[in-house]
């Protein structure tokens, strides 16, 4: 039974400096401090459980989200918890439609990412009280009760209810052994850790030597294409001719200088190439897509997608061959529902965005899910997986020969640890406290 009225909303602005390292550098992002504004409910229950959301950033602009939650806040404060997941598609549209605050938004940006991180704290608290990780209160749910939690409008031109619906009902078919495969074997992950742009040659060499990920790698592209070669001959060299490497150009190109630059790199076997363009450029990356196609490269986008409206713009498109959700940049799991489902209708493979802080402990669930009760399959299916920041969450992902295991704790794994936050709140933290003393100085 789901109870409790929410008392209290807090939200940190965590900041981890992982620029000192380039970790997580890219074409665009050269500096990126990995950060999170990170939402705490509580509630007038007694079982004091809290619920717990995220939503990832690169460090300056967190104080903004936070801004945005702290905004946000009256829509959640005094509601009772049944009431919200009993109409939780009515509760995400209140969130989503606020007269004023849409104004900035709608259903984009950093209103939408504040809602990410007050939904998945609200997902989080339900799955807690069910006593289930956050992708079994979704394989065990109904069709009808799945689909209640989906707002539909502006899609229905491509998904209806009903749709739906009628998807997750033929997927019942072998839901039970796809869910055991699951627990024995996990889901399939591929790693970036070992290709960040700003790492020196001897890193890559010794991060992807030492990596257990023996399958699948990509590396970032986009910044200078003579050293993209160099760097791209080096990995593929490391890595051998029978693994999957794909390529990640983060938005640098324009459309034509994205066609150029990859069929230049085409000698280096990649599966795709990972956001080419602006990812708001749905006739752009239509037109990449046509244009790498016969020599083999797809096109993968997403994780800057703003809302459902875009990704069903690009399926209808046909701009990707694969498409990337992420956890915290759509509307929570209300939105990555549609998506998932979406993308279902369109027989294209989802392939996960992850990394950054806590994303791999929450898109695990969503992918696992998707597996079980969605798409059925796990063909050119497989989801990121950064090495960095699991140190710093309560329930971290458990990664074994290169695959997800099913998360076993009850929750969406967003919890971080106490003194993880306390020491690595901006500014105010220990760590920022003698980071920004010394840079002072």
């Amino acid at each position: 039974m789901v109870h409790g009225r929410v008392s209290r909303l807090s939200v940190h602005d965590v900041r981890f400096p992982t620029s000192l390292g380039g970790h997580g550098s890219d074409a665009m992002h050269t500096d990126p401090d990995y950060s999170a504004a990170y939402v705490v409910l509580e509630t007038d229950a007694e079982d004091g459980l809290k619920g717990y959301g995220i939503t990832f950033t690169l460090g300056r602009g967190t104080e903004v989200v936070v801004c945005a939650v702290n905004a946000l806040a009256p829509h959640v404060l005094n509601k009772d918890l049944g009431d919200i997941v009993g109409d939780f598609r009515g509760f995400y549209r209140q969130l989503t439609s606020d007269g004023q605050l849409r104004w900035i938004g709608p259903e984009k940006g950093v209103v939408h990412l504040a809602t990410a991180a007050v939904l998945n704290a609200v997902w989080d608290l339900w799955a807690k009280q069910e006593g289930k990780p956050l992708w079994k209160l979704l394989v065990d749910m109904d069709p009808q009760t799945l689909v209640s939690c989906i707002d539909f409008r502006y899609i229905t031109d491509v998904l209806t209810e009903e749709e739906a619906c009628e998807i997750l009902r033929q997927s019942q078919v072998g839901k039970k052994e796809r869910e055991e495969q699951m627990l024995a074997h996990g889901y399939p992950a591929y790693t970036t850790s070992c290709a960040w742009l700003g790492y020196p040659d001897a890193t890559l060499k010794q991060v992807g030597c030492g990596t257990s990920f023996c399958r699948q790698f990509k590396v970032k592209v986009g910044a200078d294409l003579q050293d993209d070669i160099r760097r791209c001959r080096l990995i593929r060299n490391m890595i051998g001719p029978e693994k999957t490497l794909m390529m990640d150009a983060n938005q640098r190109w324009d459309v034509p200088e994205a066609v150029e630059w990859m069929t230049k790199l085409a000698e280096f076997k990649p599966l795709w190439i990972e956001e080419p363009t602006s990812p708001d450029d749905i006739l752009g990356h239509a037109a990449i897509s046509k244009a790498l196609a016969p020599l083999g490269i797809g096109v993968a986008t997403g994780e800057q997608c703003h809302n459902r409206v875009i990704f069903k713009q690009l399926l209808q498109a046909k701009a990707l061959k694969f498409l990337q959700i992420d956890s915290c940049r759509l509307g929570s799991v209300n939105e990555n529902l549609s998506v998932l489902l979406m993308a279902k209708k369109f027989d294209i493979p989802v392939c996960p965005h992850a990394g950054g802080v806590g994303l791999c402990e929450l898109v695990q669930h969503l992918i696992i899910f998707d597996f079980i009760s969605v798409s059925a399959s796990l063909q050119d299916r497989m989801c990121e997986y950064v090495d960095h920041l699991h140190e710093h969450f309560k329930y971290p992902v458990l990664i074994r020969e290169a695959s997800y295991m099913p998360p076993k704790d009850a929750g969406y794994s967003t919890e971080m640890k106490e003194d993880s936050v306390k020491r690595h709140r901006y500014p105010d933290g220990e760590v920022w406290k003698k980071l920004l003393t010394a840079q002072r100085n």
